[in-house]
């Protein structure tokens, strides 16, 4: 059997090794960068769209299922869906490794419809609890294959630009998808709200018909313990990669007590039940905004030095943040909360995608394997860190501003320990082969 090739920038001249810039092939079919870059944009926007589009809809959940109307409860809906696209990363990804990415790819969307389906029907409260758990499953199969394909294309700052792109759409979802799953609940209800993301992923699905595989044959993973075992210590005993996992880590925390916080503190604190998809949209473009200047300056800067000044000026402003709500009792005007909140959002929005690719530079013959590690681990741990945080909420925003400090502070730590492990390797090192 004749092997595909595939044409990424790996293989060709530096001067045209940019994002949208080269096409990639493996034989069959062919895709130009620039459309490569924009279907990963939307196969991962479909993860968002599944978080941010249910958020106006708590309100109704709560009442549909008789819950009360200041019920943390709600928050269950995103900690149950993090969590099952922690848990299946892993098994994803080293199938991704064996198989190739698309047959991984397919099968995630069909379970990320079916996981849809159920929550739209579901009867009980619990029962949606189990359906978002099956929902994020499914969604971890286009979160981890977007990630393993950029890195079987791009590396280094490269991979930091290019997925500067797909981050940047990953993050302005927020900004439509709060006001349109409003309208939706409004109109159909939020199980009509719900369905509407079955459409788009199935369109989605359709158009990833068009991408190449990507995956290397040398690369394919054998599916035996030991060699699985080898990819897993590949990952696992990699100073860079695991400092900037764990880095990562406690910042998806912090972000993840904002998104099953943020309809509760907005409502509860500020008042601003009918204004939240509004508010949550406008920092979303902040945030939207920050990651479309890292694509502009990463290769510039350089990703380790960007990272590390970034790290900097988030704790800054975690600690700005820290000051207004102990100065204001934990309920500061909403226009200083909101304009410190854009600060950190925007560090934030800086940090994760140079964070993920720094992760990954040793990584290049186990993308799939590394890329579902980090990313169950990043979101496991985000998802249970953000539970706690979430549970000391008492009516003001001072727990989740000191929950941004104190992890930006691991953060910081963990950074510093990666950078030492990266200055002594070569920014592409060769791990020991795995098949």
């Amino acid at each position: 059997m004749k092997h595909p090739t595939i044409t990424t920038p790996a293989d060709s001249d530096p001067s045209t090794r940019r994002p949208g810039l080269v096409e990639v092939s493996d034989g069959r079919r062919s895709m130009g960068g620039r459309e490569v870059i924009g279907l990963l944009a939307m196969v991962m926007a479909i993860v968002a769209l599944a978080i941010d589009i249910i958020l106006p809809a708590f309100a109704d959940i709560r009442a549909d299922f008789g819950l009360s109307p200041d019920s943390t409860a709600a928050a269950g809906l995103i900690t149950t869906f993090l969590l099952g696209l922690a848990v299946s990363q892993v098994f994803f990804g080293v199938l991704a490794d064996r198989f190739g990415r698309k047959p991984i790819l397919y099968t995630g969307i069909a379970l990320y419809i079916v996981g849809a389906l159920a929550s739209a029907f579901a009867p009980g409260f619990g029962w949606l609890l189990a359906a978002r758990f099956v929902w994020g499953a499914g969604a971890a199969a286009p979160r981890i294959l977007t990630l393993s394909v950029l890195r079987d294309i791009y590396s280094g700052e490269q991979m930091a630009r290019a997925m500067s792109f797909v981050m940047a759409i990953f993050i302005l979802i927020p900004v439509v998808a709060p006001s349109l799953g409003a309208v939706l609940t409004s109109w159909i209800t939020w199980r009509g709200a719900v369905g509407f993301t079955v459409v788009v992923a199935v369109l989605i699905g359709i158009w990833t018909l068009r991408l190449p595989e990507t995956l290397r044959p040398e690369n394919r993973l054998e599916l035996t313990w030991s060699d699985i075992g080898r990819a897993a210590r590949t990952v696992l005993t990699n100073r860079v990669t695991v400092g900037y996992m764990l880095a990562f880590t406690a910042l998806f925390g912090s972000f993840a007590s904002y998104l099953a916080s943020s309809e509760l503190i907005f409502s509860d604190v500020f008042g601003l039940a009918e204004e939240f998809p509004i508010v949550f949209g406008a920092l979303s473009v902040v945030a939207g905004i920050a990651v479309l200047v890292n694509s502009r300056v990463v290769e510039r800067v350089g990703l380790q030095k960007l990272i590390r000044l970034v790290m900097i000026g988030y704790l800054i402003s975690a600690v700005a943040l820290n000051v207004i709500s102990a100065l204001t009792g934990g309920i500061p005007p909403f226009w200083l909360f909101a304009v410190g909140l854009a600060v950190v959002f925007s560090m934030h929005a800086l940090l994760i995608p140079n964070l993920n690719s720094a992760a990954m530079i040793p990584m290049a013959s186990v993308a799939g394997t590394a890329s579902a590690i980090i990313g169950t681990v990043a979101t496991a741990g985000g998802a249970l860190l953000g539970a706690v945080i979430d549970r000391a909420y008492d009516g003001t925003v001072a727990p989740l501003s000191l929950g941004f400090l104190v992890l930006g502070l691991v953060a910081w730590l963990l950074c510093r320990s990666a950078e030492a492990g990266l200055r002594a390797i070569a920014m592409e090192p060769a791990p020991e082969p795995v098949n």
